[in-house]
């Protein structure tokens, strides 16, 4: 995973409730047999129109939100089906943190198995930020060191679970969190073993 320390960039704005992950990635994207394509997937149907075309009113097709790293939205985001699929097109379209005020309880697992940060703001922060992006301020910093975002003046702290931030501070995925302890689970193995013999494979051939 990607390591997540200090990032700047474009915000965009998506403050409607309940954006489910059937609107985020559309079912349509889930066929293949690898994770690629899936950029061109991420909320498809609100991007295109029926020809394919751009939809120009859609807020990452609008100017200046081409290398657009986070999302402003609204509550319960990415509630609906459990598809691990929405996490990664938001990641290989380029966002690096979605910011709101709740989160839907298997998208929020899917994000943190995936090194896509999520921010929970009490709505009075959030409206904060909501404001500043629009009062021309579209670029925000998300240091996640001081667990700080930054737009203009205006500077926010942020709440976040002390075991995934360390995750995301070192780019750990599960697999990696748990080979932290591999001299550990190396000597339980080997004290295990030789309590009980038969257990080993090696004894047992």
């Amino acid at each position: 995973m990607e390591r997540f320390l200090c990032v700047r960039g474009i915000a965009a704005a998506m403050p409607t409730a309940n954006i489910d992950t059937d609107v985020i990635m559309p079912k349509q994207f889930l066929k293949g047999i690898d994770r690629s394509g899936l950029a061109r997937g991420l909320f498809h149907d609100l991007r295109f129109d029926e020809t394919g075309e751009p939809r120009p009113d859609f807020i990452l097709n609008r100017s200046g939100m081409a290398d657009c790293r986070f999302l402003l939205v609204g509550p319960n985001f990415g509630c609906g089906s459990s598809r691990e699929h929405a996490v990664w097109g938001m990641l290989q379209y380029g966002i690096r943190a979605v910011i709101g005020t709740s989160f839907a309880g298997i998208f929020a697992d899917n994000a943190a198995n995936n090194g896509l940060l999520l921010i929970s703001l009490d709505p009075q922060d959030l409206n904060r930020l909501f404001a500043a992006i629009a009062d021309g301020q579209p670029e925000i910093e998300v240091n996640l060191e001081q667990q700080t975002i930054s737009a203009g003046g205006l500077l926010i702290h942020f709440p976040i679970e002390a075991a995934r931030r360390t995750a995301l501070l070192k780019g750990l995925d599960r697999i990696g969190e748990t080979l932290q302890h591999a001299t550990l689970i190396r000597a339980f193995e080997a004290g295990y073993f030789a309590e009980n013999p038969w257990l080993n494979e090696e004894n047992a051939a």
